[in-house]
């Protein structure tokens, strides 16, 4: 018998691929505030016509963020989530437009994550026409400041994500096909040093070297690395001193920290603070302080994340393609929205790889198998009465 849901995707895959030229030909860099709310005007029109009230939060200098919601006649309260930005300056859709190379289709934030978003609607489209109905509530979400670490979109998914029994997350899939399950909990952390000048020919004895204090810290705290499994400590910036010939009196250095989990992370957190406060070099004093905005929490692999992997797995052996779980060290919006608990999975957009790059893709042939598994997976989830009532 005939699959509703993918017979009608087949006949409006055409339709995707023509939306997907007209998104992908709209600039939406995360500081260009007219692209993206160009894109989400779009998409406001589109979740308008499917029958979703539409709230626009408004920003001053960024992209408004979008928030649709519909009502249905179950139980579950599923979130649809994604973000409109991407990281291209103006110009890069006109000299870049959307090209088919072998089974490649090529453009700017066609991957990360255009494509996604259409996943979404398309998804959503299939099942009406299916006329199903049991859900509790679909909130459609998606922001504009997901590219860039100045967001303004934090406390919005703090406070959208636990309102929700799943979240789902629109991004493209791994480039070997696989979902994620899981984001390791980040955040940077600034060392600097202050010691005294001096002239380092004449009397370099009077002066105390902040740029040796900071090699110092960089070397110790890189042992951190591994000190449990996932944790990782890299000195991504340095700076200090002013001329070879000055003993420097000013040096800092910027630190990325990950885990698994976010208990990990901070047992790395003070770890790293004990090992970089030490004074290496005497008489220099040094500072440890852990940047503002910068924590992304840990999306981690919950029990209730373990039952939506289940349900994708199962139904994509249904559709006839295999489907795994994946863990890799980036954040996402879903760590934010999944904060308090909330399960969910992430990469369910279409299979697509190389973003923020020239070469930036997805596969055409992954759009239909994809999108049938995000329609099939949010009926899973309505019926999922062990998912609804914790």
């Amino acid at each position: 018998m005939t699959d509703p849901i993918v017979s009608y995707l087949e006949a409006h895959r055409e339709d995707y691929l023509a939306d997907l030229r007209l998104l992908a030909g709209i600039d939406s860099g995360s500081h260009d505030k007219a692209g993206v709310d160009r894109v989400q005007a779009w998409l406001e029109d589109a979740l308008r016509s499917m029958g979703f009230s539409v709230e626009r939060n408004r920003q001053e200098a960024w992209g408004d963020d979008l928030i649709g919601r519909r009502r249905g006649s179950g139980r579950a309260r599923i979130m649809l989530l994604g973000h409109a930005d991407t990281v291209y300056p103006p110009g890069t859709a006109a000299a870049r437009p959307v090209t088919i190379a072998g089974d490649r289709l090529l453009g700017p934030g066609t991957c990360d994550m255009k494509a996604g978003l259409l996943t979404g609607l398309y998804a959503l489209r299939a099942l009406d026409h299916a006329g199903w109905t049991d859900y509790g509530a679909i909130t459609f979400l998606v922001v504009s400041d997901e590219e860039i670490g100045e967001r303004h979109s934090v406390e919005l998914l703090l406070e959208e994500g636990p309102q929700h029994h799943a979240i789902l997350t629109l991004e493209a899939a791994r480039e070997n096909g696989d979902i994620v399950t899981a984001r390791k909990a980040g955040c940077w952390c600034t060392v600097e040093a202050q010691g005294r000048a001096a002239h380092a020919g004449v009397e370099p004895e009077k002066g105390r070297s902040a740029t040796l204090a900071i090699a110092h810290v960089v070397v110790e705290t890189f042992k951190l690395n591994g000190l449990k499994p996932g944790m990782t400590v890299n000195p991504g910036e340095i700076a200090g001193g002013r001329a070879p010939n000055i003993v420097s009196d000013h040096a800092a250095a910027h630190f990325d920290l990950r885990a698994w989990t976010n208990a990990d992370l901070e047992e790395l957190a003070s770890e790293f603070a004990r090992v970089a406060s030490a004074q290496p070099v005497p008489d220099v004093q040094i500072t440890v302080t852990r940047d503002p905005g910068s924590s992304c929490p840990a999306m981690e692999r919950t029990r209730g994340v373990e039952r939506l992997e289940a349900h994708a797995i199962r139904i994509a052996a249904e559709l006839g393609f295999p489907l795994r779980g994946a863990r890799t060290g980036g954040g996402s919006d879903i760590s934010f929205a999944g904060h308090k608990g909330t399960p969910g999975l992430d990469g369910l957009g279409p299979i697509g790889g190389l973003d923020h790059s020239p070469d930036e893709y997805i596969l055409p042939s992954s759009i239909v198998p994809r999108t049938a598994l995000l329609a099939k997976l949010l009926v899973a989830i309505g019926a999922d009465g062990e998912l609804i009532d914790g």
